[in-house]
């Protein structure tokens, strides 16, 4: 099993190094390589994603990712700044499918926003699409407008776009996740003002007649919005486009109380994936060893699970990371009155101990 380490920026570093330590402890042989990925390739080879990184990451069976950013990149030219290392990895080792689960742990209730008796139990699954839409859709760029409101001033324009067959595989992993939960469907739109969404709604309407066992339901987008804080637990499975999903991962993630605590992993056909937390690379906390790696250590359970079908050893982290929080420990992110403060190494620490 090989595995490519792509710590990247900030704290990336720190807790990939801590959810490696997870990874070491088990009875289970690893080949891992480590490589430079975001601000830190960029800084030694002038690209965030030079060719040897990512043709580690193509002979790899996973990748385990950090995050990558930081604010002394952000006047480079698009191309080179780098958030563009992750766009590319997915597009290279076509990384179409991301799973981003947000739990309630129940020791954390009290840290949502939200009332617990609203949060409580709460374990949704967003699946995102992550090579159309906007983000990659051509044409694009900035020029001199010809036509609309302001004939000759300067606008920047992206177009999106779907094609039927990525919208038929999209739907088609999220009615068969949905078939191993409570077998619930949410297709999220905004067909209403939309072409593109239209044409998302019929194809996913479509592929559902072949999964009469799942209850499909269609919402807006802005409506799903509303509804993840106001009535969080009606959905299961959530299944959208490229930009909606970026947008609602992170509002769900969220109303588990910290960003900090949730896993995500970006699957290709072949089941090889991308497996990093759903936080930024938090480069105001960076070194100071405060940092929460749960999020990450989580992706790695992910990674064994999806990725290296090793279950056993998956469910092993899972319930380490429940019993350290049992315990009562917390990073400064997830930190309570009654609970005990600790750092980075120290929670890593004390997963591998809690590992049985």
């Amino acid at each position: 099993m090989k595995i490519a380490i792509l710590p990247g920026d900030g704290i990336g570093v720190e807790i990939v190094a801590e959810a490696v330590k997870v990874l070491k402890a088990l009875d289970l042989k690893f080949e891992m390589e480590t490589a430079l990925v975001g601000g830190a390739a960029y800084a030694a080879h002038g690209h965030p994603l030079p060719e040897s990184t990512l043709e580690l990451a193509k002979q790899a069976d996973a990748v385990l990712f950090g995050a990558v950013g930081d604010w002394k990149y952000d006047k480079l030219e698009r191309a080179l700044r780098p958030e563009q290392a992750i766009l590319g990895l997915r597009k290279n080792l076509g990384l179409f499918a991301n799973f981003r689960p947000a739990i309630c742990y129940e020791q954390l209730t009290h840290a949502s926003s939200l009332k617990p008796e609203l949060i409580a139990g709460l374990d949704i699954l967003i699946i995102r699409e992550l090579t159309g839409d906007i983000y990659f859709g051509q044409p694009r760029g900035r020029r001199t407008a010809v036509d609309g409101h302001f004939p000759g001033a300067d606008e920047a324009f992206d177009t999106m776009r779907y094609s039927r067959p990525e919208i038929e595989r999209i739907a088609r992993v999220a009615f068969e996740a949905a078939r191993k939960r409570n077998k619930r469907v949410t297709s999220v739109d905004k067909a209403n003002v939309l072409e593109t969404f239209q044409f998302w709604k019929d194809i996913v309407s479509e592929v559902g007649k072949d999964y009469p066992d799942v209850a499909l339901d269609h919402m807006y987008v802005d409506n799903a919005a509303m509804q993840l804080v106001k009535e969080p637990k009606k959905f299961d499975v959530v299944v959208t486009g490229n930009m909606f999903g970026d947008i609602l991962s992170d509002e769900a993630a969220m109303l588990t109380g910290s960003i900090g605590m949730l896993p995500s992993a970006s699957l290709n056909a072949n089941n090889q994936g991308l497996y990093e937390p759903s936080h930024g690379s938090a480069p105001d906390i960076a070194g100071k060893g405060v940092a929460n790696p749960l999020a990450t250590i989580l992706s790695g359970a992910m990674m064994l699970r999806f990725s290296l079908n090793q279950e056993e050893a998956a469910r092993r982290i899972e319930a380490a990371v429940k019993k350290v929080l049992a315990q009562g420990l917390r990073t400064p992110d997830i930190w309570s009155e009654g609970t005990t403060q600790v750092g980075t190494q120290e929670m890593g620490a004390a997963v591998v101990k809690a590992l049985v």
